[in-house]
């Protein structure tokens, strides 16, 4: 049994855009978040398990970048990569209201400000 009970290794596949009609396996998210029964991320929880909640973004041929899943004052979610300088968070769009359950749809805002919709692939204990 994990020693990090309600943590879950989530995957977010890019969902169909112009570019991608299919979606893209290849462009996406992979991050851990503690969810409740019912899939929401749980901010208690967060607190506890913070520094194992990571997040990987893999975009292409682009270096993947890794970092952390964040809660934001006002209680929204987002990923935060560059510890030291000055890029910007990515936020997600209503994650304290989505459920991450496979099949479901979520949306990121890039550090450019551009929203893309992702499809959640997998829900995994860690």
């Amino acid at each position: 049994m994990s020693e990090h009970h309600g943590l879950k290794k989530i995957r977010l596949n890019l969902a169909r855009t112009k570019d991608h009609p299919n979606g893209s396996a290849h462009h996406g998210y992979e991050f851990t978040a503690p969810l409740d029964a019912t899939g929401h991320i749980d901010a208690g929880l967060w607190k506890k398990e913070r520094d194992h909640c990571r997040v990987r973004r893999f975009w292409g041929g682009e270096q993947e970048e890794l970092g952390h899943l964040i809660h934001r004052p006002g209680g929204s979610w987002a990923f935060h990569y560059d510890i030291e300088g000055d890029d910007d968070d990515e936020a997600g769009y209503r994650f304290a209201s989505h459920a991450f359950l496979p099949g479901e749809y979520v949306s990121i805002k890039d550090e450019d400000g551009d929203l893309h919709t992702f499809q959640v692939v997998t829900v995994q204990p860690v």
